[in-house]
Protein backbone atom coordinates (compact mmCIF):
# COMPACT_ATOMS: atom_id res chain seq x y z
CA UNK A 1 0.00 0.00 0.00
CA UNK A 2 1.52 3.51 -1.23
CA UNK A 3 0.90 6.42 0.66
CA UNK A 4 1.60 9.87 0.70
CA UNK A 5 5.16 11.05 2.14
CA UNK A 6 3.66 13.17 4.60
CA UNK A 7 2.46 10.11 6.38
CA UNK A 8 5.58 7.85 5.92
CA UNK A 9 7.34 10.58 8.04
CA UNK A 10 4.99 10.63 10.74
CA UNK A 11 4.91 7.09 11.23
CA UNK A 12 8.75 6.88 10.86
CA UNK A 13 8.80 9.53 13.72
CA UNK A 14 6.28 7.31 15.72
CA UNK A 15 8.32 4.27 15.72
CA UNK A 16 11.83 6.57 16.12
CA UNK A 17 9.89 8.30 18.83
CA UNK A 18 8.66 4.88 20.18
CA UNK A 19 11.98 3.27 19.91
CA UNK A 20 13.73 5.97 22.03
CA UNK A 21 11.17 6.24 25.04
CA UNK A 22 8.25 4.10 24.44
CA UNK A 23 5.18 6.22 24.95
CA UNK A 24 4.44 9.25 21.81
CA UNK A 25 1.95 11.98 21.63
CA UNK A 26 1.02 14.05 19.29
CA UNK A 27 2.73 16.65 21.03
CA UNK A 28 6.21 14.47 21.22
CA UNK A 29 5.72 13.73 17.15
CA UNK A 30 5.12 18.18 16.56
CA UNK A 31 8.60 18.54 19.41
CA UNK A 32 10.43 16.49 17.21
CA UNK A 33 9.14 17.57 13.60
CA UNK A 34 9.13 21.29 14.49
CA UNK A 35 5.23 21.52 13.25
CA UNK A 36 2.48 23.05 15.00
CA UNK A 37 0.49 20.56 17.11
CA UNK A 38 -2.83 21.36 14.99
CA UNK A 39 -0.72 19.79 12.01
CA UNK A 40 0.32 16.97 13.92
CA UNK A 41 -3.91 16.38 15.21
CA UNK A 42 -4.96 16.54 11.54
CA UNK A 43 -2.35 14.02 10.89
CA UNK A 44 -2.80 11.78 13.30
CA UNK A 45 -6.74 11.64 12.61
CA UNK A 46 -5.47 10.92 8.75
CA UNK A 47 -3.36 7.87 9.85
CA UNK A 48 -6.00 6.75 12.37
CA UNK A 49 -8.99 6.41 9.72
CA UNK A 50 -5.99 4.88 7.96
CA UNK A 51 -5.37 2.35 10.08
CA UNK A 52 -1.74 3.00 10.69
CA UNK A 53 -1.99 4.25 14.22
CA UNK A 54 -3.87 3.49 17.54
CA UNK A 55 -4.46 6.67 19.99
CA UNK A 56 -6.01 5.64 23.57
CA UNK A 57 -8.27 7.78 25.48
CA UNK A 58 -4.79 9.22 27.33
CA UNK A 59 -3.70 10.35 23.86
CA UNK A 60 -0.51 7.61 23.47
CA UNK A 61 -0.16 6.58 19.68
CA UNK A 62 0.97 3.36 18.75
CA UNK A 63 1.12 2.23 15.24
CA UNK A 64 -1.10 -0.77 13.64
CA UNK A 65 0.75 -3.95 12.37
CA UNK A 66 0.78 -1.69 8.72
CA UNK A 67 1.82 1.33 10.49
CA UNK A 68 4.81 -0.61 11.51
CA UNK A 69 5.63 -1.85 8.48
CA UNK A 70 5.35 1.53 6.68
CA UNK A 71 7.56 2.84 9.30
CA UNK A 72 10.04 0.02 9.55
CA UNK A 73 10.91 0.24 5.84
CA UNK A 74 10.98 4.24 6.05
CA UNK A 75 13.61 3.77 8.79
CA UNK A 76 15.93 0.92 7.53
CA UNK A 77 15.90 3.05 4.06
CA UNK A 78 16.79 6.36 5.83
CA UNK A 79 19.73 5.08 7.48
CA UNK A 80 20.78 2.54 5.06
CA UNK A 81 21.32 5.31 2.35
CA UNK A 82 22.29 8.33 5.11
CA UNK A 83 25.39 5.68 6.24
CA UNK A 84 25.99 4.96 2.37
CA UNK A 85 26.02 8.92 1.30
CA UNK A 86 28.18 9.51 4.32
CA UNK A 87 30.58 6.90 3.49
CA UNK A 88 31.32 8.14 -0.05
CA UNK A 89 32.14 11.42 1.13
CA UNK A 90 29.09 13.34 1.37
CA UNK A 91 29.16 15.41 5.24
CA UNK A 92 26.78 13.42 7.70
CA UNK A 93 23.67 16.38 7.80
CA UNK A 94 23.28 16.69 4.10
CA UNK A 95 23.76 12.97 3.64
CA UNK A 96 20.83 12.36 6.53
CA UNK A 97 18.49 15.46 4.82
CA UNK A 98 19.15 13.59 0.79
CA UNK A 99 18.48 10.44 2.65
CA UNK A 100 14.84 11.55 3.73
CA UNK A 101 13.79 12.68 0.34
CA UNK A 102 15.40 9.97 -1.47
CA UNK A 103 13.68 7.35 0.83
CA UNK A 104 10.31 8.18 -0.35
CA UNK A 105 10.43 8.24 -4.14
CA UNK A 106 13.40 5.21 -4.60
CA UNK A 107 11.72 2.24 -6.23
CA UNK A 108 12.01 -0.98 -4.56
CA UNK A 109 14.14 -2.36 -7.37
CA UNK A 110 16.59 0.68 -6.86
CA UNK A 111 16.84 -0.03 -3.02
CA UNK A 112 17.76 -3.62 -2.93
CA UNK A 113 20.47 -3.22 -5.68
CA UNK A 114 21.91 -0.21 -3.10
CA UNK A 115 21.57 -2.80 -0.49
CA UNK A 116 23.05 -5.33 -2.24
CA UNK A 117 26.21 -3.74 -3.12
CA UNK A 118 26.56 -2.10 0.26
CA UNK A 119 26.29 -5.84 1.56
CA UNK A 120 28.78 -6.86 -1.13
CA UNK A 121 31.07 -3.34 -0.05
CA UNK A 122 30.92 -4.36 3.66
CA UNK A 123 32.66 -8.10 2.82
CA UNK A 124 36.38 -8.62 3.90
Amino acid sequence: MKVHESAENYLETIFILTNNGGSVRAVDIAGELAYSKPSVSVAMKNLRADGHILVDADGHITLTESGHAIAKTMYERHTLISDWLTRLGVPRETAVRDACRMEHDLSEQSFAAIKAHIGEWEKP
